[in-house]
C-alpha cells in the first residue's frame, strides 16, 4: 500500500468535510443534478475519447497507484547478484523454480533456463517492459482526460443553472436551487479534477518511470548473467541504477552484514 497517496487524497477529503461540516446546513452541498451533470457528464465524454477497453483498464491500472510498490532497488540488486552466483556455480538449469520478488524478472530467469541467447532476452524483454509503459500510459492520459473534462462540465452546469434562474427570475422559490446548480457543479469539477484525477494521473505516470527503471535493471542484469559476466562485475554494473545517498549506504550496509 502506498500511503503517500492514500493519505494526500484522504486527507484532502477530510478537509474539505471538515470545512463543509463546520458550516451552517452541510446539506446544501450535496445537489443529485449537479453530480449528474459532471460525474456523469465527465464519465461520458471521457469514455467517448478512448476504447472501452482503455477506459476500463484505467480503473484497474488506478489501482496501482494504491497497492503497487517496487521492491527497493538496493534489494533488487543484492537479489540478482545471487541469481548470478547461482548461475555461475550451478549453471542456469540451477534456477529452475526458483522464487523471485517480481514476475518480469521471473520471465527473464525462466529465458535463462531455456537456454536463450543474450539478444533474445534483451529483445524480448525489452518488449515486455514497452507493453508495460504503454498500459500505465494509457491509464495516465485516461484520468489526465478527466482532469480536463471536469472543471470543463461544472461550467456547463453552471451555464444550465444559470439559465435556469434567469428564465424564471419571476418565480422567487426557483432561484435557489437554480443558483444551487450553477455553483455546486463548478465545485464538484474543481474537487474531481484536483483531489482524485490530477493526483491519480500523476501517480501512474511516476509508476510507470519507476516501474520501467526496474525492468530496466532486470534485464541488464540477466543479460549479463547470460553473458557469464562475474557477479561481482555486475554487481557494480547495477550500482549506477542508485542514487549517490543509496549508494553511500551499500558498503555501511555491506560490512555491517559482514
Amino acid at each position: 500500500m502506498d500511503l503517500a497517496t492514500l493519505i494526500g487524497l484522504l486527507g484532502a477529503i477530510l478537509l474539505i468535510v471538515t470545512a463543509v461540516v463546520l458550516g451552517a446546513a452541510p446539506g446544501v452541498f450535496l445537489n443529485g443534478a449537479s453530480l449528474l451533470i459532471v460525474l456523469g457528464g465527465t464519465l461520458l465524454v471521457v469514455l467517448a475519447k478512448f476504447s472501452i477497453p482503455q477506459f476500463l483498464g484505467a480503473f484497474k491500472a488506478a489501482a496501482r497507484a494504491f497497492k503497487f510498490k517496487l521492491p527497493e532497488t538496493q534489494t533488487s540488486i543484492e537479489e540478482l547478484v545471487e541469481v548470478a552466483n547461482i548461475a555461475r556455480k550451478e549453471g542456469p538449469l540451477g534456477l529452475e523454480g526458483r522464487e523471485v520478488s517480481s514476475p518480469f524478472l521471473g520471465s527473464g530467469i525462466q529465458m535463462l533456463v531455456d537456454g536463450q541467447t543474450d539478444e533474445t532476452i534483451k529483445q524480448l524483454l525489452d518488449k515486455e517492459r514497452l507493453m508495460t509503459l504503454d498500459y500505465n500510459r494509457s491509464g495516465s492520459k485516461v484520468f489526465m482526460a478527466m482532469a480536463d473534462v471536469a472543471p470543463a462540465m461544472g461550467m456547463i452546469g453552471t451555464l444550465i443553472g444559470l439559465v435556469q434562474m434567469l428564465s424564471n427570475m419571476e418565480d422567487p422559490k426557483s432561484i435557489g436551487p437554480a443558483m444551487a446548480v450553477a455553483l455546486l457543479t463548478t465545485l464538484y469539477g474543481a474537487m474531481i479534477a484536483t483531489m482524485i484525477a490530477t493526483p491519480i494521473a500523476d501517480k501512474l505516470s511516476l509508476r510507470m518511470t519507476e516501474e520501467a527503471r526496474m525492468q530496466m535493471l532486470y534485464t541488464d542484469a540477466l543479460v549479463a548473467i547470460q553473458q557469464g559476466i562475474n557477479p561481482r562485475v555486475i554487481e557494480q554494473m547495477l550500482s549506477s541504477y542508485l542514487t549517490p545517498k543509496e549508494r553511500t549506504k551499500a558498503p555501511e550496509a555491506e560490512a555491517a552484514s559482514g
